[in-house]
């Protein structure tokens, strides 16, 4: 993907200028790329996963790991974006690796906003590239992405997964600001899914968010709905178990359903309430985080604040 440099001075305030609606300098946007790499070190009789990389550009970084499961659990990461959402002409890269036998959490401090596109319809991108050794496991959950009416980009995650690799992830769209009266009634998404495991594709998903074309409204596309939520698992040893557990546990609505196909679990919402949409997979992962780690869904303290 093409990076354009960007232009020095640009501000949170002249970034806010897309948010209000008046025309914004296209030239006068982010590119950001974070490169973040764990793997594992032997502390007395325990495993312990660590960061052994972190390299950022622009305004993507990380805070430092916390163990809130233990020094010799899970490595949990907050991902920052200090301005806080995307315009027009920002182009964002995060690109992690999780080596063998390491087991790492990452997720954001809040949600993200995709801001309304400048006079000229310029796109924005985000893409993410998560790769998952051996033995080792990655959960991938970011707080919703909330786009405001206008904005226009691509969003893109592929996550490559080795053989015994295993991966829990997440992502949630709403659309508009329903709070202010302010629908998602013009700007186009476009998401883009890809899960491979050694080197096979599992999972290719396209998914576009066009309020001009009848699938937006139509029953038999989007139908009028303004959250969108989809959450994956892979590496399960008994998925019809944990399928029966699912629907055991979460309270069966017409809003939620949950497949298996060529080894990866979807659980997917389509409905109108984002506090809906998010405890469906905070409820999904109490179920299936201990059926591929054997430890409990321990929330991420950060949720809390």
């Amino acid at each position: 993907m093409t990076i354009i440099v960007p232009t020095l001075g640009t501000s949170t305030a002249q970034k806010e200028v897309a948010y209000s609606g008046h025309s914004f300098d296209s030239r006068r946007h982010w590119a950001a790329s974070l490169t973040l790499g764990f793997s594992t070190r032997i502390a007395g009789t325990s495993s312990i996963t660590y960061m052994n990389k972190s390299r950022h550009y622009g305004p993507l970084r990380v805070q430092r790991p916390f163990y809130p499961e233990g020094r010799d659990g899970c490595c949990h990461v907050y991902l920052l974006h200090p301005p806080g959402g995307v315009v027009s002409g920002d182009a964002l890269n995060i690109d992690v690796t999780v080596e063998a036998n390491a087991h790492t959490l990452l997720t954001t401090p809040a949600a993200n906003k995709l801001y309304k596109a400048d006079s000229n319809g310029v796109a924005w991108s985000q893409y993410t590239h998560l790769k998952v050794a051996d033995n080792a496991m990655l959960e991938w959950l970011p707080q919703e992405t909330l786009a405001f009416d206008g904005s226009r980009g691509e969003q893109t995650v592929i996550i490559d997964l080795e053989d015994q690799a295993k991966c829990l992830g997440w992502e949630i769209l709403g659309l508009g600001r329903p709070a202010s009266n302010l629908p998602f009634e013009s700007g186009k998404l476009e998401q883009r899914f890809q899960i491979n495991r050694s080197g096979r594709p599992l999972w290719i998903e396209r998914q576009s968010v066009d309020p001009n074309h009848p699938r937006f409204t139509g029953k038999w596309g989007q139908g009028g709905t303004t959250v969108y939520a989809t959450l994956w698992a892979v590496g399960l040893e008994d998925p019809a178990e944990a399928i029966t557990a699912l629907r055991e546990h979460i309270p069966a609505t017409p809003h939620w359903a949950v497949t298996y196909r060529r080894n990866v679990l979807l659980l997917r919402y389509l409905g109108m309430e984002r506090n809906e949409a998010w405890e469906l997979l905070q409820q999904a992962r109490e179920v299936l985080r201990p059926r591929l780690t054997g430890q409990k869904a321990v929330i991420p303290r950060i949720w809390l604040t």
